[in-house]
């Protein structure tokens, strides 16, 4: 897997829906209950998901009246949220670091290091929250999630952690739709509140 400057679209390509059989995406509907209260979301109010992969919190979203516009930079996540056709829901293949959009969002969600965290090299994270704050309308909130980098030096066995760049490196193993696996090197900026 390589070719890239992250690991997120090859690893993508590679689980394809696999990616929803994971633990972690079990709690779709709790975490955006959560979202919901936090942001104060209504029926018709539009959302961006950002690093939205296959759609799961777009979903819900869109389920409960929501209009919900998520991007990702994984063509092959985009095809498999298109595919759960949910009314209120739309998709694009889109760059987290080059969003264009102007004011035309109530809320903006990037949730589970959506893109976040995922693009720290070279000030990156920054062109992320630069392109998060023009797309939200006036008084817009932002719901986002991002690795803690005192969870990583404490939690992570198996890990490394470079404290002069605050990314986190696991090598680990993920398995296809087929169940063949590729090993792959998950890096994480990590954050500390200041």
């Amino acid at each position: 897997m390589t070719g890239h400057d992250h690991w997120f679209e090859p690893i993508a390509d590679h689980l394809g829906a696999a990616y929803l059989r994971y633990s972690f995406t079990k709690g779709t509907r709790q975490e955006v209950d959560a979202v919901v209260g936090w942001l104060g979301l209504r029926p018709g109010m539009r959302v961006l998901d950002v690093g939205c992969g296959p759609g799961r919190h777009a979903h819900e979203l869109a389920s409960r009246g929501i209009r919900v516009h998520g991007i990702d930079i994984s063509q092959r996540f985009i095809d498999i949220a298109w595919s759960s056709d949910v009314d209120g829901a739309t998709f694009e293949r889109l760059d987290a670091r080059s969003l264009t959009f102007d004011a035309e969002f109530d809320a903006v969600i990037c949730l589970c290091q959506g893109a976040f965290g995922l693009m720290t090299a070279n000030g990156n994270d920054l062109d992320v929250l630069t392109g998060i704050r023009r797309a939200l309308r006036p008084g817009g909130r932002l719901a986002l999630s991002a690795f803690s980098a005192y969870f990583a030096v404490k939690y992570h066995d198996g890990a490394t952690f470079d404290a002069d760049t605050g990314v986190s490196h696991e090598v680990t193993e993920v398995k296809n739709e087929q169940g063949r696996g590729t090993e792959v090197d998950l890096w994480t900026g990590c954050y500390t509140p200041r």
